[in-house]
């Protein structure tokens, strides 16, 4: 059997807090940030959790 390959741009994306949770970024942050409010690139810049809607399937992506 071959191995299992873990999907390359989640493994970039996502990581696992200590209670299994998945931790991501916020989009809208990298580029066009001239038209964006001040308040609305310091709200982007903190790290939230996969809505748990979403979570099989980054697990899936991720072989967990």
């Amino acid at each position: 059997m071959p191995k299992v390959k873990t999907n390359s741009s989640a493994k970039k994306r996502f990581k696992f807090t200590g209670t299994g949770k998945i931790k991501r970024k916020h989009a809208f942050k990298s580029h066009i940030l001239t038209k964006k409010t001040t308040k609305q690139k310091r709200n982007l810049t903190h790290a939230t959790l996969v809505s748990a809607a979403d979570t099989p399937n980054v697990k899936h992506m991720l072989k967990v």
